[in-house]
Order: C-alpha cells, then sequence, then structure tokens
C-alpha cells in the first residue's frame, strides 16, 4: 500500500470512527455536512474520493480540525527519558506541539537541589506550570522559596528569575511549558 493509500484509508476510519463514537448514523452525520448519506457511505468505504470541501465538511460536523483527521501516526510509542546528571533531572516529553505558540508536556524527575545565587535563576518570557506528583519541589523565584508539595501546582511568570530543585529526596512532576520554558529548561 503507497503512503498517500495508507493515509486515505486513516482519513476514512477516523470519519467514521469519530461519527460512531459520537453514536450518529450515516444520516445525522450527513445531515450536519450537507451530503447525502449514500454520498458519506462511499466515502467511508472507500468507494469514492474525498473532496477537500467535503472533508472540510466532515471534520467541522464532527468537531474535528482537518489536521487531526489527516495526521500520520507518529513512529515513536515508547517515549524515552532524556537525562541530563548534571541537572539532576530526568525528563520525558509527553506532547510537543512546535513553534512560537507551541506548548510542551513533561514529566520531570527531579533529584537535585535547586541551585542558588544570582548565575542559578533563570529568567525568559513566558509562564510556566507544574504540579507536583511525587515529593516536594522547591521554587525560587527571586527571593523567595517556595515549597510545593505532591498534590499542589504552581503557576509563576517566567520573567521572575526562577530556579526549582528536589527538597528532601527525589522529587517527580508534570510541567507544561511554552517555547520559551522548553528551549530554557529542557535544553532543546
Amino acid at each position: 500500500m503507497t503512503q498517500d493509500a495508507e493515509v486515505d484509508a486513516l482519513v476514512r476510519a477516523r470519519i467514521r470512527g469519530l461519527r460512531i463514537a459520537k453514536g450518529w448514523s450515516l444520516d445525522e452525520l450527513a445531515a450536519r455536512c450537507y451530503l447525502s448519506p449514500s454520498t458519506l457511505s462511499r466515502i467511508e468505504t472507500g468507494h469514492r474520493r474525498i473532496g477537500l470541501d467535503q472533508l472540510t465538511a466532515i471534520a467541522r460536523a464532527l468537531g474535528a480540525s482537518l489536521d487531526s483527521l489527516v495526521e500520520t501516526p507518529g513512529d515513536e510509542v515508547v517515549i524515552t527519558p532524556h537525562h541530563h546528571p548534571e541537572r539532576g533531572i530526568t525528563t520525558w516529553v509527553l506532547t510537543h506541539e512546535p513553534g512560537r505558540q507551541g506548548m510542551t508536556v513533561a514529566r520531570m524527575r527531579v533529584t537535585k537541589p535547586a541551585e542558588r545565587g544570582p548565575d542559578a535563576l533563570r529568567v525568559h518570557p513566558g509562564r510556566d506550570w507544574f504540579t507536583v506528583l511525587s515529593g516536594t519541589v522547591e521554587l525560587i523565584l527571586g527571593d523567595r522559596t517556595i515549597l510545593v508539595e505532591a498534590g499542589q501546582a504552581a503557576a509563576f511568570s517566567t520573567m521572575v528569575p526562577h530556579a526549582f530543585g528536589a527538597r528532601g529526596g527525589p522529587a517527580e512532576v508534570i510541567a507544561i511549558l511554552d517555547h520559551d520554558g522548553e528551549r530554557v529548561h529542557l535544553d532543546t
């Protein structure tokens, strides 16, 4: 099967899968995207080519983006950790949206205490957010030290000089970082 045929089959399967997940019949989806039920049936079964205008109408009716319908699955299923022993951080990048407006979600295991001093504190545009899964994180924001315990979260402007580390043993966090936060904190 060629790559184009694989993508075509994937798009058709996604349309049918989303329709069924919503509990809609062919008639219900057809009415929502202004196509005949027979046309929609032939699209789902591969007996009719999908026009861009049809695909746009179907995506809109299903509440999906065109990108989500045509996106090819990534090869990576298993997420490989990135170890930074000098910083005491292991990172698993769970999702990554490229570009200036993209966000990255990462799981981080922090083993070293927060570094202190003016050279250790970082500043960059944007905001950082994290929640502590286990342990305690010491967050340094300017001249303040804040302890964030398991089950708590922190959100802050990254224009404030900041650093973080483990307090009293390893800590695990889920972090959401904007483009600048990803570049600074994950060294990507």
